[in-house]
């Protein structure tokens, strides 16, 4: 019996760090923001298959999307106190940088990128 009371008190205490860490860590993924878009040719066309790069300008990570046939794009996960820079390519064309900021204090930021043809 007391074996018993020892390991419901032992299960008891070991699962009170987990939930706190679990806590912790939702308090994080609240403080993080995400990023998100359409990438277009000149003439507003969304294009399927364009490749959205995302560079963290402090660790110089970057991540990458591949757009579906609406030209949408998303990043989430992103350190508010970070800029990153996002750029699109499509076949052999590019889109003009853009600079998510860290003074951008939207939850969700929405940047088109627009895949300027090479003449």
């Amino acid at each position: 019996m007391l074996a018993l009371a020892l390991f419901t008190v032992m299960g008891a205490s070991s699962t009170v760090p987990a939930f706190a860490q679990s806590k912790k860590e939702k308090n994080e993924n609240a403080n993080l923001r995400a990023v998100e878009g359409l990438v277009t040719d000149s003439d507003n066309n969304p294009l399927n298959h364009a490749i959205v790069q995302i560079k963290d300008t402090k660790s110089l990570q970057v991540r990458s999307f591949i757009t579906k046939e609406d030209g949408a794009y998303h990043f989430y996960g992103l350190s508010p106190n970070v800029d990153y820079e996002l750029k699109a390519d499509y076949q052999s064309d590019s889109s003009d940088k853009k600079t998510l900021s860290s003074f951008d204090s939207r939850k969700t930021a929405n940047l088109n990128l627009v895949v300027k043809n090479k003449k």
